[in-house]
């Protein structure tokens, strides 16, 4: 497969991002790791954990993709309701508005650290970590902080962007001396990125004044008709998603004079040619297509073959197999200090869960007693092992942080 494309094609495709993971473990089984051993006779209790889990938060087991849009729910709140009531004459522009909190969310949503706390006025709700993130994010967004016109809060464009003031940026986010957010500097780099990125993708986000929401305009022209109505394939949004923020990330790997982003060196990634020894992750970029899945379908268009696309190595999951006792880290130093993101025990980890998190697939859908197509990677982690994976660390550590920590920029994780 990877003759047949170009070598960044292949390091964006989901094809890769398993192959390679699928490397690194089989590294680990043949006991040739420097970083963690694999030990696959505890592989039953992550998965009867997550089975358990995944029943009890949808007993029904129909599981929904992962979104952020649905952290908006937090508390018994649908901070969505008015906003769709008020655009609901006007679906292509509620899908625009969906898709820009969905994609401001995502891209400020990493690991913030665990001093932070964001305090929403109107309920009174202070919360850290990924739900407070999407709190914030999405109050951000209603108060105009990204949009260039007063008389239209409700919009990201390049223009504002691009004239992002950092310090009403940390207002948004609540971050204070005595409030710190770790990664505050990476997010507020990949905002401003993001307005010269949409301006070199004209034809994803409009060449007069780019806005971020007209990536649905996008995929909803690269949709093809099918007897059920307008569809796009899950791997085709990914791509687009892929090519259309590629600019943003911080330039850590090239290949070829091509920015990859979330990708990764590692001595037993395998592979031949210029992409050789690189592990590709894209979690935020999947993140992000399966957060708009529903918002396209809400759209009238859908999207087919999500299965296809791999695991998502997010924090919870990743901590779940060291704490589960899957992952056993060579060296007790690995749990005492914080690592660089792309430091190779961070690199070998996450590609290590990942490809564990495809055997954890397998076995929870026999133990359910459902098919793929119905819980595909992603459902599992929605499911079950994102909520197993914060359980097992409040056992292990009373302040619930997770096994092994990674020094973030905003931008991985």
């Amino acid at each position: 497969m990877q003759d047949a494309q170009s070598p960044i094609a292949f390091l964006r495709s989901p094809h890769a991002v398993r192959q390679r993971a699928e490397s690194v473990l089989t590294a680990g089984l043949e006991g040739s790791l420097a970083h963690f051993r694999v030990q696959l006779d505890a592989m039953p209790r992550v998965i009867d954990r997550v089975a358990r889990i995944t029943r009890q938060r949808y007993p029904d087991l129909r599981v929904p993709w992962p979104s952020r849009l649905d952290r908006l729910r937090l508390g018994g709140h649908d901070r969505l309701a008015a906003i769709r009531a008020a655009l609901a004459g006007d679906p292509d522009e509620r899908a625009r508005v969906l898709f820009e909190i969905a994609i401001i969310s995502i891209l400020l949503g990493a690991g913030a650290g665990p001093r932070w706390r964001y305090h929403e006025r109107a309920t009174g709700i202070a919360l850290g970590r990924t739900e407070g993130l999407a709190l914030a994010s999405f109050h951000a967004y209603v108060d105009g902080l990204f949009s260039n016109d007063p008389k239209q809060p409700l919009r990201a464009d390049a223009d504002a962007l691009d004239a992002l003031d950092p310090l009403r940026f940390a207002r948004a986010l609540d971050v204070r001396a005595d409030n710190p957010m770790e990664g505050l500097a990476g997010r507020t780099e990949l905002l401003s990125q993001l307005g010269s990125a949409m301006r070199a993708a004209s034809h994803f986000f409009g060449e007069d004044a780019p806005r971020l929401g007209r990536l649905f305009d996008a995929m909803k022209a690269r949709a093809s008709r099918t007897e059920r109505g307008r569809a796009i394939p899950a791997r085709r949004m990914l791509s687009m998603i892929l090519e259309a923020f590629s600019p943003i990330w911080p330039s850590r790997h090239t290949v070829m004079g091509v920015s990859v982003g979330d990708v990764w060196p590692h001595p037993r990634a395998g592979g031949a040619g210029p992409s050789a020894g690189l592990v590709p992750f894209h979690t935020f970029s999947q993140w992000m297509t399966y957060s708009l899945i529903s918002v396209l379908e809400e759209a009238g268009v859908f999207v087919d073959d999500v299965a296809e696309l791999p695991g998502m190595t997010e924090y919870r999951t990743c901590g779940l197999f060291v704490d589960d006792g899957v992952l056993v880290p060579v060296s007790a130093d690995l749990r005492s200090i914080v690592h660089d993101v792309g430091s190779e025990p961070i690199v070998e980890w996450r590609a290590l869960s990942l490809a564990l998190l495809t055997r954890v697939g397998r076995g929870l859908r026999e133990t359910l007693g459902v098919e793929g197509e119905v819980m595909p990677a992603a459902c599992v982690i929605e499911g079950g092992t994102w909520a197993a994976g914060r359980e097992a660390a409040r056992e292990h550590r009373s302040d619930g942080t997770p096994p092994i920590l990674a020094r973030t920029d905003g931008t991985v994780f």
